[in-house]
């Protein structure tokens, strides 16, 4: 059964303080994100046009982009924006003409591991990091064949408005979130599209069971004033006063409450807090700057930028602008079954369409 514990409280810290990412604290001076991948080579090579899929935040994922254009002279990245889901769909259907370089994020790495037996992504092991271990007190922290890399934390849970919604009256659990007084007052990123939405139905019904998550789902769609496709429109929606509380990630409250917007975060009882990782793309057209955008990704530099925009970086030696640490969020964490999230990843987000679509 150990093998079936994805992530839990204790896999946190022990991923940022057992597993010392040498990428990342030896970036300095040691960046491989100028040699075009593990392989090393010509720090001057150009590396080419570099197509860079994500459904992370838009200014972030280009101030990777001209970051790494800054480091590699002769690179472009162009980032595709979209949600998990549809990105995912958009490589299904390019497979036989791979469009995508690398693929970054997903809401955490249930759409990753449901991907690897689609022929979508292949296996990389960065140079910097070929020692880090698969596993660490028997969670997985990587794809044993490398087919997925961790390279941030995500926690999933309430966006609110602080204006609007009184301290005393917050959700703490999932389950809270059917109080009638939110009716109409909630929104939360549509399954079908997003996987940060794919995630909480994942959760929801391992922790209750098809019969009675399914139930708990009808009731909470019942709650919701929208179902946007976009993992971070129910929190810009909180944010302009148009939904009281919304479902995301950490970050997402967070780089709006920093642009001043009266939004703020809370970290249910029971939830989510799981690697979001990058992959390389099988067949893409330039594997060797994909290679590199990867390697970037996970030095000290690009785990910096992710620091900067609030996610919870991979690298201990990275201090991020989240109020959020590991240790307040451990106590919260929800264990996740990979081997029922590769038999039902697909199945949940057909069910959720023939249910509520």
């Amino acid at each position: 059964m150990q093998k079936r514990k994805w992530f839990h409280g204790l896999a946190t810290a022990a991923l940022l303080t057992s597993v010392v990412l040498s990428g990342c604290s030896s970036s300095e001076g040691s960046a491989p994100s100028n040699t075009g991948g593990s392989e090393g080579g010509d720090a001057k090579k150009e590396l080419g046009a570099i197509a860079f899929y994500s459904p992370e935040t838009p200014d972030m994922t280009k101030q990777i982009g001209q970051a790494f254009e800054k480091l590699n002279p002769g690179s472009s990245v162009n980032v595709q924006y979209a949600g998990t889901n549809v990105l995912v769909n958009r490589m299904i259907a390019e497979k036989d003409n791979p469009m995508a370089d690398i693929w970054y994020g997903g809401g955490g790495f249930l759409p990753f591991e449901s991907a690897k037996d689609k022929g979508i992504i292949t296996s990389y092991t960065p140079e910097a990091i070929k020692d880090w271990p698969e596993v660490v007190d028997g969670i997985k922290v990587r794809d044993k064949d490398w087919k997925w890399i961790g390279a941030e934390v995500f926690v999933l849970g309430f966006v609110y408005n602080t204006e609007l919604v009184k301290p005393e009256d917050l959700p703490k659990t999932w389950d809270d979130l059917l109080d009638p007084k939110w009716k109409g007052k909630i929104q939360m990123p549509n399954p079908a599209a997003s996987g940060t939405a794919t995630l909480l139905v994942l959760s929801q019904l391992m922790e209750k069971g098809d019969e009675e998550g399914w139930k708990y789902f009808e009731k909470l769609v019942d709650q919701m004033s929208a179902i946007p496709d976009s993992g971070s429109a129910p929190t810009k929606a909180v944010a302009k006063g148009e939904a009281l509380i919304g479902i995301g990630f950490d970050f997402m409250a967070y780089e709006n409450k920093a642009k001043g917007e009266k939004v703020d975060f809370i970290v249910p009882e029971k939830t989510p807090i799981i690697v979001n990782p990058v992959s390389l793309v099988e067949g893409g057209p330039n594997p060797e700057g994909g290679k590199a955008l990867i390697d970037y990704l996970l030095s000290k530099e690009g785990q910096q930028t992710l620091a900067d925009w609030y996610h919870i970086p991979i690298s201990k030696d990275v201090e991020s602008k989240t109020p959020l640490t590991l240790e307040k969020v451990i106590p919260h964490a929800q264990e996740l079954d990979v081997d029922w999230v590769v038999q039902n990843y697909d199945r949940v987000r057909n069910e959720w369409r023939q249910k509520f679509q």
